[in-house]
């Protein structure tokens, strides 16, 4: 028999990349899918409303979730297995034809996004290609794939379009790869932003000159992280926050602002918080990291098998066991279980 469920604004109800093994449909309330656009590479969020069904194409092909799937308001749903929703179509047939509908328009879409994706493929020239590919190493902090890929642009066209820029990427990449060390709250979590150097580690003469007034206000404000000044930072992150005048800082600053509610020991503020950037951004590069805080806030609160399915999602979204947050998250995972 169908199962009903009740889940209260900002829960998530799945992640991408999750088994698929269950069809929602809407009760009451809302909730919002989230996920990569093909052609654009900017995150789409798509609202599901009473009475309409999602999770319907993963489950019916086995394979993972494709998107993020969040109530936006107190929501009820019914959650239906491979079978019962057959047999649920079978008898009801405008629910066949409104799933034709949505997988035709879907199928049109994304035939539409390949086509342009492969058209402007065609059309970028090797250089710019070299580019976009550092670029896209740097976005995601992948510093030691971006030094060698800005230094290749540079050997092969250092009188390109985007030499000057490549340069500053390059410098960039380089003071990242060479690692910083991170400092601990009392609390034992890292309070450093993976990756990125506090405001103390430029010189008067350093990277800092180069940067907006932006990044600058973000290295001060994770510098009083570094000082545990926490309440402090979270006003000066919140201010950049709220600013919204640099893409890249307001995505950085987003994380940053939860890790100053775990600090704080506002664990129902950082899990809500966390849930909005992963709705809001759900390639966040810090995904992780805001996926072990919201498994940390829960263990605080007492909420163990909460925190257990965050540690676990985890592990299942790199396969690195090396990686810092695998890492992590295995020993919390162990600790939790008493192991």
């Amino acid at each position: 028999m169908p199962k009903p469920f009740q889940y209260r604004s900002g829960s998530v109800i799945y992640f991408q990349g999750d088994a698929a093994d269950k069809i929602f449909i809407v009760q009451s309330g809302k909730i919002n899918l989230s996920y990569q656009d093909t052609e654009s590479g900017e995150d789409q969020h798509d609202g599901v409303q009473p009475g309409e069904f999602f999770g319907v194409k993963s489950a019916l092909g086995k394979y993972p979730r494709e998107e993020n799937a969040i109530a936006t308001q107190d929501t009820a749903i019914m959650a239906f297995t491979v079978p019962e929703f057959e047999a649920l179509a079978q008898a009801n047939t405008r629910i066949i034809m409104k799933m034709l509908k949505v997988f035709s328009n879907q199928l049109r879409r994304i035939h539409h996004q390949v086509s342009n994706l492969l058209e402007k493929t065609e059309e970028v020239p090797p250089e710019m290609g070299l580019f976009n590919v550092g670029e896209y190493y740097l976005k995601n902090k992948r510093y030691f794939q971006a030094k060698y890929v800005f230094s290749r642009y540079l050997t092969f066209f250092p009188s390109g379009r985007h030499a000057a820029q490549a340069a500053k990427n390059l410098e960039l990449s380089e003071s990242q790869a060479s690692g910083m060390p991170q400092a601990v709250s009392r609390q034992g979590a890292p309070v450093t932003p993976s990756s990125m150097p506090s405001a103390d580690a430029f010189s008067d003469k350093g990277p800092t000159e180069k940067l907006g007034d932006t990044a600058k206000a973000y290295y001060d404000a994770v510098s009083m992280v570094t000082q545990e000044k926490y309440q402090q930072a979270y006003l000066a992150f919140k201010k950049i926050l709220d600013a919204d005048e640099d893409p890249e800082y307001t995505a950085k600053t987003s994380f940053e602002i939860g890790r100053c509610f775990f600090l704080l020991n506002k664990f129902d503020e950082c899990i809500k918080h966390f849930t909005l950037m992963i709705t809001k951004y759900p390639r966040h590069p810090d995904l992780g990291n805001g996926l072990y805080f919201m498994g940390q806030s829960y263990e605080k609160m007492g909420r163990k098998d909460q925190a257990a399915t965050f540690y676990k999602k985890i592990l299942t979204m790199n396969s690195d066991e090396e990686d810092a947050i695998n890492i992590k998250a295995k020993r919390a995972l162990k600790a939790l279980m008493g192991e």
